[in-house]
């Protein structure tokens, strides 16, 4: 059974040459829970992300794990057993197959040969059916599309077999049957196998549905934290965004709906009342 893993970061402040981006930031990644990254382009939210997956430095702040451990004094094998990072963009190796590159996600596992991972191709072959690349496997990864090779990074991921899993904008390049298949694979894998997921989305209905907290980010600083409904208001998001956002709740699903207003929307709206 997976160990039951979390992911915290505590007074994270973050820059790029000198220049702050993320300040005095927290965040919590839960056991068996969906945390949600929103906020505009810029806000930090990548930046975030990363630096909870060790691959951005800290400046200051603490990266911690639910047992109180301190992730950033791990050495890189096991961290990569707790935790996970599909990134936005990873360079795709010429020539070689599906099933080559889902198996380098049990890279933590492996000694100096591969057989000293005996669970490394049960983990690989089900990491390629629940994504659905297990067709396929014998293909190379440079002739496929942007959203079949989405899936296999995920696939990847998903090999790791890690109690954490961090996603940023999984559902970039995916039409709309992967980004509800992918939405409920991270709700299956905290549900049923106690995964806490953490992700950044850009699109806020996503967030609404599959979330079970929801961090809102501004100016590099964490404005919001809590559920989908605590969070996603008109005027926190209207203000985050720079742009009129319209907020309804389904009375007869209780989910919750964001309506971006532009100029012709709002005119038409107008025009209605």
């Amino acid at each position: 059974m997976r160990e039951s893993v979390g992911l915290a970061g505590a007074g994270l402040r973050l820059g790029y040459h000198g220049r702050q981006v993320v300040t005095d930031a927290a965040v919590r990644i839960e056991p068996a829970a969906v945390t949600a990254l929103v906020g505009p382009n810029g806000s930090g939210k990548s930046t975030l992300l990363r630096a909870m997956a060790r691959l951005h430095q800290p400046d200051a702040g603490s990266v911690t794990l639910a047992d109180g451990s301190d992730a950033l004094a791990l050495s890189a094998k096991e961290f990569a057993r707790k935790v996970t990072l599909l990134s936005q963009s990873r360079p795709t190796p010429n020539g070689v197959s599906v099933r080559d590159v889902v198996g380098y996600g049990r890279h933590p596992y492996r000694g100096r040969w591969r057989a000293d991972d005996p669970d490394g191709a049960a983990a690989i072959t089900h990491a390629m059916d629940v994504t659905g690349v297990s067709a396929m496997a014998e293909r190379a990864v440079d002739e496929l599309s942007g959203g079949e090779l989405q899936r296999v990074w995920l696939a990847t991921c998903l090999a790791q077999d890690t109690g954490v899993l961090l996603l940023d904008e999984p559902t970039t390049f995916l039409d709309l049957r992967y980004q509800i298949e992918i939405l409920d694979l991270m709700r299956d894998l905290a549900d049923e196998h106690g995964v806490a997921v953490g992700v950044v989305l850009h699109d806020l209905n996503q967030a609404a549905d599959v979330a079970d907290r929801v961090v809102l980010l501004h100016q590099g600083r964490v404005r919001a934290t809590g559920t989908p409904a605590e969070v996603l208001r008109a005027e926190a998001l209207t203000e985050a965004y720079g742009i009129r956002i319209d907020v309804g709740t389904d009375p007869a699903t209780g989910r919750i709906s964001t309506q971006p207003v532009g100029r012709h929307l709002h005119r038409h709206i107008l025009q209605d009342s």
